[in-house]
């Protein structure tokens, strides 16, 4: 089977990096299909997956715009959808895995007469998105998609809500690769003292830096927690959002944190850096889709824990595998960080299961086998 994958962004977020895993098996028979140049393609261009960029120009309309600015931006998309037509008609099937994507993907589909899967990594609710771009994705989905791949139940649900079809989505995890998130007891104490973390207690944040993420309730508190504890936050800005991270800075300077929070940037040595912490926070203010974050967290071992909403609730169990706390409160966060420090013991045993079922459920390979299993019911209903 031929598939041509379509996606948005030339950045590598969480979507992306799991499009990447989806795409890899299908080597020559696929193509990734980008509206935008940048870091995402090159990073498909090292794992030999076939990529192209579609667009010559950004798309303007955004989670939040009204719906006479996604009409305005019709006319910008006619030459992205000619194009993306004219390559469907050379694979058995399209794969949006973006909002923008399925716009453009669900025209090419009827045009080039190809089914149509959206790969769903968004909570579809006001908090996210405007009334308009809500009705276009639910609308386009429910009438071109012969599939809706949701990244977790909490996205099932808010489709679902949103008016979106029943028969149509299927829950399925995003997969990772166990080996890449094992890193020696040798590397992790050459990164820490490079990093300078002896004697200091690390609570590591991994994500772009936007205020729904929360970078701002760590800092809280790491502000009420005891000295030796200390932050970095790993990302910054994405889509513009270079005041928050102004904000950030004068939020450290103002409670005296200078020392105690730092801020990395955007890394490539991701589970390098977790299993160097001795605490992942995952401080998102809204429902997440899935929190890639706090899988990863795990498989490093590292213990992690994670704001009680969205699909975080389905990764973790509170005393189990990590802890929930609720979104906002930098009490509840201190509270956890102070737990970890004092019981070091019951904490390195839920760290070791969590990474032992994190293993099991989200092994790529499985998780690669479900969705092929779905994309060739597809093809073959469309061929029959």
């Amino acid at each position: 089977m031929k598939i041509l994958f379509l996606d948005q962004s030339g950045k590598p977020g969480g979507a992306e990096l799991c499009l990447m895993d989806i795409a890899k098996p299908y080597g020559d028979n696929a193509l990734v299909g980008l509206f935008a140049d940048g870091d995402f393609k090159n990073l498909l261009q090292q794992q030999q997956i076939p990529v192209e960029v579609l667009a010559t120009q950004s798309i303007q309309v955004r989670k939040q715009s009204s719906l006479l600015q996604a009409l305005g931006s019709v006319g910008q998309l006619t030459p992205l959808i000619n194009k993306v037509i004219q390559r469907a008609r050379k694979y058995d099937l399209i794969y949006a895995n973006t909002q923008k994507a399925l716009v453009v993907g669900a025209i090419a589909s009827f045009f080039a007469r190809r089914p149509l899967v959206y790969h769903l990594h968004d909570i579809l609710s006001s908090e996210h998105f405007s009334k308009t771009n809500l009705r276009v994705a639910v609308t386009l989905a429910n009438r071109f998609a012969s599939l809706v791949i949701a990244n977790s139940q909490a996205s099932k649900k808010a489709f679902l809500q949103a008016g979106g079809q029943p028969e149509l989505i299927e829950v399925v995890y995003n997969g990772f690769e166990p080996k890449k998130y094992q890193t020696s007891e040798e590397d992790i104490r050459q990164l820490q003292q490079e990093l300078g973390f002896k004697d200091k207690f690390v609570v590591g944040h991994f994500s772009r830096l936007a205020p729904w993420k929360g970078q701002h309730i760590l800092i809280s508190a790491i502000a009420k927690s005891p000295p030796q504890v200390t932050a970095i936050l790993v990302g910054d800005a994405l889509f513009g959002e270079q005041d928050y991270v102004q904000e950030l800075h004068q939020q450290v300077a103002e409670l005296g944190l200078e020392n105690r929070v730092r801020f990395l940037g955007f890394r490539s040595d991701i589970p390098q850096l977790m299993s160097a912490c001795n605490l992942v926070a995952h401080t998102s203010t809204a429902p997440e889709p899935f929190g890639r974050v706090i899988v990863e967290a795990m498989l490093c071992g590292t213990p992690v824990v994670a704001a009680k909403a969205g699909g975080a609730i389905e990764l973790v169990e509170p005393g189990i595998n990590g802890f929930l706390v609720t979104p906002g409160e930098p009490q509840e966060l201190t509270e956890i960080i102070n737990i970890c420090l004092q019981e070091t013991e019951k904490t390195v045993t839920m760290a070791n299961h969590a990474r032992t079922t994190a293993s099991q459920n989200f092994d790529v390979t499985t998780i690669n086998q479900q969705i092929s299993q779905l994309l060739k019911t597809v093809d073959l209903l469309h061929k029959s």
